[in-house]
């Protein structure tokens, strides 16, 4: 699918009221945020390409993936967000051997990052037609004033009583089946598909 609208004015409020171009840190906020909510942290890099938030790295499975995607195109400001994210483990990584640097002084520190991942080169990681191998399963739903989890389960589903498929399938993003809000993008995955 690669990429994936948003709507700008829904989703949690990380960026401030900002644009995401008017972020210094972007990439550490999403990757946060992303955390936060359970998804993993490593082997994904987050950046700003014009006005669209690339996603590029490895994953453990398509569902991470899509939630993941989800998860990044929930946050206000998002309007569009490319998926460069790959099912399986990330290739061997070796940085290039730095320059050796003048002894630094006692009292300074230099700031930690998670893994060298952190420095790995855009052009090393995962492209969009890489990423289109791993094809999207599930549907997407954009909540609309007076949807519930019941009612787009009908919808979709032909069964309100279905409406804890869509629920798992949003977790850890959902908290609680009766918390969602228009503007919203949630997960629709074919029945079965994350069982």
């Amino acid at each position: 699918m690669g990429l994936f609208d948003f709507i700008t004015s829904a989703g949690s409020k990380i960026f401030g009221g900002k644009k995401p171009s008017e972020i210094p840190n972007l990439s550490m906020l999403i990757r946060d945020h992303v955390g936060s909510l359970g998804l993993p942290k490593k082997h994904i890099h987050y950046f700003l390409e014009g006005e669209t938030i690339a996603v590029a790295g490895w994953v453990d499975s398509k569902e991470i993936k899509e939630k993941v995607i989800i998860a990044v195109g929930n946050v206000e400001g998002v309007g569009k967000v490319e998926d460069r994210l790959v099912v399986g483990a990330p290739p061997q990584y070796q940085p290039k051997p730095a320059e050796p640097a003048p002894e630094p002084a006692a009292e300074s520190a230099t700031p930690e990052t998670d893994s060298i991942w952190a420095e790995m080169p855009i052009e090393q990681l995962p492209t969009a037609e890489e990423a289109d191998k791993d094809v999207w399963t599930s549907r997407t739903h954009i909540v609309k004033s007076g949807d519930t989890l019941s009612k787009i389960a009908k919808e979709v589903y032909g069964s309100a009583n279905k409406y804890m498929v869509i629920f798992e399938a949003n977790k850890p993003m959902l908290s609680d089946p009766n918390k969602i809000y228009p503007g919203q993008v949630l997960r629709i995955p074919e029945l079965g598909d994350d069982a």
